[in-house]
């Protein structure tokens, strides 16, 4: 039998693989690591151009924007493919607005003139 005055006295003690005083090591190498870290990457953020990374930024922007707006527009069109007679129809509207465009648009050489001097005017606005 257990002798309950032995068993008192004693407290249960997990052993520890590290000495004592590692403890207060590791956090101190781990705050020195921290502030090397940090002190490296505030380095490299003080060496960027903030003027191109602005641009770069603002394309990568649109493009993210642009995927995830084909995104829901691949969805909503897969959703509209299960109704039974829509796709025809919107097929049918398609080719009928293509229809006046093209007419409204490229009917004379006058409006094709215009049309392309837009379009150039557009290019010139946008692009440089």
């Amino acid at each position: 039998m257990i002798d309950a005055t032995k068993a008192e006295g004693k407290t249960a003690r997990t052993p520890s693989i590290r000495p004592p005083g590692a403890q207060e090591d590791l956090t101190l190498t781990f705050s020195k690591r921290y502030d090397e870290a940090v002190g490296k990457i505030n380095a490299s953020l003080e060496e960027v151009d903030w003027e191109k990374a602005g641009r770069i930024g603002t394309v990568v922007g649109i493009l993210l924007v642009l995927s995830l707006a084909l995104v829901l527009v691949n969805t909503v069109l897969a959703t509209i493919q299960l109704i039974p007679i829509v796709p025809g129809l919107l097929e049918l509207l398609g080719l009928v607005v293509a229809g006046q465009w093209c007419y409204r648009n490229l009917y004379t050489k006058d409006k094709r003139q215009a049309l392309g001097e837009r379009l150039h005017n557009l290019r010139k606005e946008y692009l440089g």
